[in-house]
């Protein structure tokens, strides 16, 4: 299956949408969490840090949910 359109109220949605939600919503908990325990002194460019996290969650969200709707 993969990587395939989502119809919705007829329009055709990529399935990266939904998973890059998913990896803001993982990215705003994990960032809270990591402030709240830490501090906010702790994580040097916070900026970059939270791109990265963004991306690394999205690619394990994305990769995760192929696997899972892959299999028979």
């Amino acid at each position: 299956m993969g990587l395939q359109e989502i119809a919705f109220g007829g329009i055709y949605l990529s399935p990266l949408l939904a998973y890059a939600l998913l990896g803001f919503v993982a990215t705003l908990v994990i960032r809270t969490l990591l402030h709240w325990v830490l501090g906010n002194h702790t994580l040097w460019y916070a900026a970059w840090f939270d791109l990265s996290l963004f991306v690394i969650l999205t690619a394990g969200i994305t990769y995760v949910f192929t696997i899972l709707l892959e299999s028979p």
